[in-house]
């Protein structure tokens, strides 16, 4: 059996990087739900407005908190913001073939009284498609010690 050290170092990062993630879930779903579900902006707009609002939240946080890094911020900023349009680019590619070539935005259910579009399960699993490319640019190139 495998026994997670909470005292190492390494463990800790990896436990606040899903914080943060979590926290940038939440934020960039909220956005686009409010975008496009309160204020009827495209799909597309929306989605851009969500991941810009996260990519904020997640590089404050990942910086200070997370990697705790003290190298130059704006240079940071600069791998970080490229890193996002890689990664955004990645996500948007997965939720459109989701939903336009693969049909998905077609569908809706109803699930305890809450109705989910096509559009909305994609952009769960597009999330989960930027978060995995996210990690891996970040722990590479952005916040590399």
């Amino acid at each position: 059996m495998v026994k997670l050290n909470l005292d190492s170092p390494a463990v800790r990062q990896f436990l606040r990087f899903v914080v943060v993630g979590v926290m940038n879930s939440l934020v960039t779903l909220i956005v686009i739900f409010i975008c496009k579900g309160v204020f009827d902006i495209n799909e597309w707009i929306s989605n851009a407005a969500g991941y810009v609002a996260g990519v904020i939240n997640s590089f404050i946080w990942n910086r200070q908190w997370v990697f705790k890094s003290s190298h130059n911020a704006a240079g940071e900023a600069i791998k970080f913001g490229v890193g996002f349009l890689l990664c955004y680019g990645l996500q948007l590619l997965f939720t459109w073939v989701l939903t336009k070539p693969m049909g998905l935005g077609e569908l809706m259910w109803t699930v305890f009284g809450f109705t989910f579009t096509g559009y909305a399960v994609a952009t769960v699993f597009g999330m989960c498609v930027y978060t995995i490319a996210n990690f891996i640019y970040n722990r590479i190139v952005t916040f590399k010690k």
